[in-house]
């Protein structure tokens, strides 16, 4: 049987920032990254793949070239797991034992659940920024919108799933960018935002601005909105509509339709004993540790603490769950906490955002000693230019937060 002192399951943001660091602590440790894609995406991009800033290619890197020096590549999946025995079968069948356990496998994007929308994908301006095969299919959908003054033809219709999902703040942001090319073209269009949740953000203190912004750009804000089907004959979305304890079925017809589709923890995680209910890795949300197997820890999207699943997310959670984990390996008290810091740059239109970062408590922890209410130009450039350089030369290569160096930012 194959054994690593320290097995990763899963080779995304998470993963790979887990093990970078750890081999910057301690460059003799063990290290295993079970992983089957060869292709690494800066998913944090897709939105401006989808609002033609950027191409797809640009988010794109060989895996290969991310897997941090000395780390041990295991081309294959997670096909089952087996914490009492610690160990960790693979989809190539290969049994792998560990000393510790890191769980960063990422979340399972269900299409499958809204009926009609695997079929109607890619095609008829039903589009989606939540995936590689589609994100630039949403800049064509964009461009090719001719607006109208019926529905069938006048309404962008964006939608936003129950949570968890990834990037909480990504649906929306595309409904702004949308927004702005249709008004540039002068199109007769109404933008439809059909959000699950019950109102704009989850932080009231970023909440207040993005009203606003909705307010300026004139957007059809619908809140408790359920995307339950889609109809692409006759271009037709379907939602339940929650109303107090009663809810109803409300049909949108739509000329272009973004979709966030829902989201859960790989089967493989949820089905083992690893999950919690949820679904997802049971684990302390401060310690990152698991609740009933010391050996086990977690970090990104996958793990169950009820955080904002962003990348922005994994550098707050990948110096504790180091630091905790180097501590159980030499028999220390786990001392490290995360403070549940996650960060979703909101694209507010071309040339602005709003840099908004929080923690557990929903309260603002900025990188910048400025207002971070506020639409800035300077945030727009941050998110275009600087945060993907920052993915692949500082976050995967292990490198700890920028906001430690910036002068008046309080620790």
């Amino acid at each position: 049987m194959a054994h690593h002192q320290i097995l990763i399951v899963g080779g995304g943001a998470a993963g790979i920032t887990a093990a970078a660091q750890l081999k910057r602590a301690r460059p003799g440790l063990d290290v295993a990254i079970l992983e089957p894609s060869s292709e690494h995406y800066y998913q944090p991009g897709w939105t401006l793949v989808g609002g033609g800033v950027f191409t797809l290619e640009e988010t794109r890197r060989a895996e290969g070239d991310v897997i941090p020096s000395g780390v041990h590549w295991i081309r294959a999946g997670a096909a089952a797991f087996d914490p009492e025995r610690a160990v960790v079968t693979s989809t190539e069948g290969e049994a792998i034992h560990y000393d510790v356990l890191i769980v960063a496998a990422g979340l399972r994007l269900c299409w499958e659940k809204i009926e009609g929308l695997t079929e109607a994908l890619g095609k008829g301006g039903v589009c989606s920024n939540y995936s590689k095969h589609y994100t630039a299919y949403t800049w064509e959908a964009i461009q090719a919108f001719k607006g109208g003054s019926d529905g069938a033809s006048g309404n962008a219709v964006f939608t936003c799933a129950p949570m968890p999902i990834k990037c909480p703040g990504a649906p929306q942001k595309i409904a702004y960018l949308a927004d702005d090319v249709f008004k540039k073209k002068r199109l007769q269009a109404q933008v439809i935002y059909a959000t699950a949740t019950p109102g704009i953000f989850g932080v009231p203190t970023y909440a207040a601005p993005l009203r606003e912004v909705v307010k300026r750009h004139g957007i059809d804000a619908r809140y408790n909105h359920v995307l339950t089907a889609v109809r692409p004959q006759s271009r037709e979305a379907v939602f339940q509509v929650k109303d107090g304890d009663k809810s109803h079925e409300a049909v949108i017809p739509y000329g272009l339709l973004h979709v966030t589709p829902p989201m859960a923890a790989p089967e493989v995680v949820a089905s083992s004993p690893l999950a919690a209910a949820s679904g997802f890795v049971e684990v302390d949300k401060f310690s990152l540790q698991h609740l009933r197997f010391a050996n086990v820890f977690s970090l990104g999207d996958v793990s169950g603490i009820p955080n904002s699943k962003t990348a922005a997310a994994v550098r707050g959670q990948a110096p504790v769950l180091v630091a905790n984990l180097l501590a159980f390996l030499d028999g220390q008290p786990l001392e490290a906490a995360y403070d549940g810091y996650s960060c979703c740059p909101l694209i507010t239109g071309y040339g602005k955002a709003i840099m908004a970062e929080f923690n557990y408590e929903q309260q603002p922890v900025p990188s910048f000693p400025l207002d971070p209410t506020q639409e800035r130009w300077s945030m727009w450039f941050i998110k275009r230019k600087i945060l993907p350089s920052l993915y692949w030369n500082r976050m995967l290569t292990g490198g700890q937060h920028e906001r430690r160096f910036i002068p008046g930012v309080k620790r």
